[in-house]
Order: C-alpha cells, then sequence, then structure tokens
C-alpha cells in the first residue's frame, strides 16, 4: 500500500470514529425500578421497552431494569424518579394516588366492566389524557400495563353475594381507599403487610384477603384459602412513568422514541399476563381451589359512598362518566 493510500485509509478510520463517537454523545442507559421479579410479566416488558429503543435509537439509549424493588419500595420508586436519581419506574396506579390525583380514577372499584373494557379504555384518549395529567406532578405518564382483577378469597366459604360478605375480616392493602371499599360492603377491613397474610389465613386471624390470580397463586395463599371469588371488584392498572426532569434533557427524537417503545411494550405485557394468568389458575384448580362467580349488583351498588367520598372534583366526575359510558 502506498503512504498516500495508507493516510487515506487513516482518515477514513478517524472520520468513521467521529462519526460513532458523535452518534453516542448523549448515549444514555436508563435506570428504571421495578417491584416485581425477574420473571414477572411487567418486568420482562420493560425489559422489551429497552430493546426495542435501543433498535429506534441505533443504540444511543437503552434501559436498564432493576427487579425485585432494589431501588427501594414503591413510594421511594416514585420520590426518585420525580427528582431525576432514575429515569423511569413502573408502580400501580394506586401508590400514585396522591402524587397526581387524576390517577384515582382508574384505581376505583368496579369502575370497568371488563378486561377488553379496560384495555379499550386506557389504550384510547382517556387513558393519554390521564398520563398527561401527572406532568404537572414531575412524571411523564408513558403507558399502562395490566394488574389483573382483585377479587375475594376465603378458607371456609365462598362469596356469592354481598351478604356473604358482612362482618368479614378482610385483609386489605395500607390504604385509606382499600379500606372504605372493604368497609362500604359491610365487611372490616384489616390492613395488613402482604408477607402476613398466609398465616393471618392459617390462624383465622383474618377471614378472607383479595387479590389477582397471579398473586393468589403465587403467595401460595391458595393453599390457605380454597375458595376464590369473582368479585373482580378492581381492575386499578399498573402505570409506567418517567422522570420529567430527566425528559427535559432529551431531544424531541429521543421523547419520541422513548414514548413509541413503551407503546409497543403493551401488547407484549399483555400477551404475558394472558399467558401467566392462564398458567395460574391451573395451579390453583389442581391445587384444590373453587372458583365461583359472583353476583356483582350488591356489591357495586354499596361503591357509591367510596365515590362520593373519593371523587370530588368535577373534572374527575366528568371522567368517570365517561369511562363508564365507553362501548
Amino acid at each position: 500500500m502506498t503512504r498516500s493510500a495508507t493516510r487515506c485509509v487513516r482518515h477514513t478510520l478517524t472520520f468513521a470514529i467521529a462519526g460513532a463517537l458523535a452518534l453516542q454523545a448523549g448515549a444514555t442507559d436508563f435506570r428504571s425500578a421495578e417491584g416485581h421479579p425477574d420473571d414477572y410479566p411487567t418486568t420482562l416488558a420493560v425489559r422489551h421497552m429497552g430493546e426495542t429503543l435501543k433498535k429506534l435509537t441505533n443504540g444511543k439509549h437503552s434501559i436498564t431494569v432493576f427487579a425485585g424493588s432494589k431501588l427501594g419500595q414503591e413510594k421511594d420508586a416514585i420520590e426518585q424518579t420525580k427528582i431525576g436519581a432514575i429515569a423511569m419506574t413502573r408502580v400501580n396506579v394506586a401508590p400514585m394516588n396522591n402524587v397526581c390525583p387524576a390517577t384515582m380514577v382508574p384505581t376505583m372499584p368496579f369502575l370497568f366492566r371488563s378486561t377488553e373494557h379496560m384495555r379499550h379504555v386506557l389504550d384510547g384518549p382517556i387513558g393519554d389524557e390521564i398520563l398527561k395529567a401527572c406532568e404537572s406532578a414531575g412524571f411523564v405518564g408513558l403507558a399502562f400495563y395490566d394488574s389483573g382483577a382483585r377479587s375475594i378469597y376465603t378458607p371456609k366459604k365462598p362469596v356469592k353475594t354481598i351478604a356473604d360478605v358482612k362482618g368479614m375480616k378482610i385483609r386489605v392493602q395500607q390504604s385509606d381507599l382499600w379500606v372504605a371499599v372493604i368497609e362500604a360492603m359491610g365487611a372490616n377491613a384489616t390492613p395488613m403487610p402482604y408477607g402476613e397474610v398466609y398465616t393471618g389465613l392459617k390462624t383465622g386471624l383474618i377471614d378472607a384477603a383479595e387479590n389477582n390470580i397471579p398473586s393468589y397463586e403465587s403467595s401460595r395463599h391458595y393453599e390457605a384459602a380454597k375458595y376464590y371469588s369473582k368479585t373482580e371488584h378492581s381492575m386499578a392498572p399498573e402505570i409506567l412513568v418517567f422522570s420529567k426532569r430527566v425528559w427535559d434533557t432529551l431531544t424531541p427524537e429521543d421523547q419520541k422514541a422513548i414514548r413509541q417503545a413503551a407503546k409497543e411494550s403493551v401488547p407484549y405485557m399483555r400477551k404475558l399476563w394472558d399467558e401467566r394468568e392462564a398458567k395460574s389458575l391451573a395451579i390453583v384448580k389442581a391445587g384444590g381451589s373453587i372458583i365461583n362467580d359472583v353476583d356483582k349488583s350488591g356489591f357495586q351498588a354499596a361503591m357509591k359512598p367510596v365515590y362520593d367520598k373519593f371523587i370530588t372534583d368535577p373534572k374527575y366526575k366528568d371522567l368517570v362518566r365517561r369511562i363508564q359510558e365507553t362501548k
């Protein structure tokens, strides 16, 4: 190779390296907090989002998911995301209620008629409106994920009507809303850490608990409470939020890519969730659980005081009405 040819190759390599470095300028590996374990549908969905984002940005941006609450419990993760210490978090909408009041709406009991209704509402303009409302609180709402339908399970007898829960001690999350929901049913709300529920059911400290099928199965609560009654009183979704503080440092192109990657992760998450529900249902049935339908009319009628107490802002009342009217 001649000296001039060698110089030409060197110049070409120099420009190629400079171009690659320029392409990676501002490259970021976004940290995302996740409370569920490594193999949970939400964890896998955010990882899928990261892979999509990497492709959309030609390797410029990526996402590392810290599962199993490695970056803190939900409340801590929300606060860290707000101040920009971490870029993103996936939480249930309930812990966001005090931070972003619009998220109270999809948290309300018996709001969604079915999984299909919930998905249709959250995929449309109403869902986008709720996500957008979180920006004033310091969060960019990216997407909603499924969290299943929560129902009541008991050791001694199935729940078929609202009369069956009267006087029952039912474990609830440590939340004013969920205490109000259970008390409106005529039961005694018993706030209790999740890790104590199995023993509480076994010893009779509580008469019942409530959760979705995958949690009922993975926690092995089905061993202590064989009756799973499909009250389906809540379909409060998960929400994926990005730090507004970090978001505002990004280019419009990068912001668009993040939004696109998040939206594309939703059907992937739902596929995993549906598979997980089916698998968990098969496991609990094989373990002796009895699954029964419930007359929901009495439960739904009892929720008016809960809505009166927690949905007081006219714009949120209107949001509830629009959701209920969505076909």
